[in-house]
């Protein structure tokens, strides 16, 4: 299987004036296609950080991000965008849907930025799968959390993406309805072949994934396979 994701001794550094605050420090690992891996750590370890260095949502200060085989240092915003919207979902722990859009409207917008037609169809398809059909009229404030969380899954998926980074995707959610999302988007994952990163400091969710990845101090604490992976 192929190299999906590389991350090559990645630092992040913030500075404020002549103050420096390094989040993250030296961080490598690689994610094969298919994967399902969690970033887990305590607060401040630098997990939501390092998710949108992956992503391409920030610059490295060191070292290199290689996403489906681009080097996301070597290119412009505008081109971190294109790799973005050709390659990868997201999920995040506030939902992110657009309020003055409809559920099909804000699941149709990967979609539509990427041109292809028949986009209300795919969208439409996809809230059936995650059993919002009933309400793809509905805009974000009629629906509660758990189903602006399966909007958010729905738009995640709609255009296919290669790999899917999930930050904290059950974090504003109660334990049962959590369990529900867990559980779909697992579902749909497996449907659709995607590699899932998910940040999460929930260690019942992290031990349901392939592999976890512990961040302490801004460093890889430790990097291993669950024990639910066939040996």
């Amino acid at each position: 299987m192929s190299e999906i994701l590389k991350v090559d001794q990645v630092s992040k550094i913030y500075k404020s004036g002549s103050r420096e605050l390094k989040v993250l420090d030296q961080i490598n690992f690689d994610i094969t296609a298919g994967e399902i891996v969690s970033i887990v750590g305590p607060s401040g370890s630098g997990k939501t950080t390092l998710l949108g260095l992956c992503a391409g949502l920030d610059n490295t200060s060191e070292g290199s991000v290689t996403l489906c085989g681009s080097n996301l240092n070597q290119l412009s915003e505008n081109e971190r965008a294109l790799v973005r919207n050709q390659n990868v979902g997201f999920i995040f722990q506030n939902f992110q849907l657009i309020p003055t859009l409809t559920a099909v409207e804000n699941v149709m917008i990967p979609l539509e930025l990427q041109g292809k037609s028949g986009a209300r169809k795919v969208a439409l398809d996809l809230l059936e799968r995650v059993g919002l059909a009933e309400r793809a009229e509905h805009y974000p404030t009629q629906l509660s959390g758990g189903e602006q969380q399966r909007v958010s899954m729905a738009r995640a998926f709609s255009n296919a993406p290669k790999i899917l980074f999930a930050d904290e995707p059950t974090g504003n959610l109660d334990e049962t309805t959590g369990i529900k999302i867990e559980s779909l988007l697992f579902e749909i994952n497996k449907e659709q072949k995607t590699t899932l990163v998910i940040v999460t400091h929930d260690l019942d969710l992290a031990a349901k994934t392939d592999r976890i990845i512990r961040l302490r101090g801004g460093k890889v604490e430790s990097d291993a396979l669950t024990k639910l992976v066939a040996t």
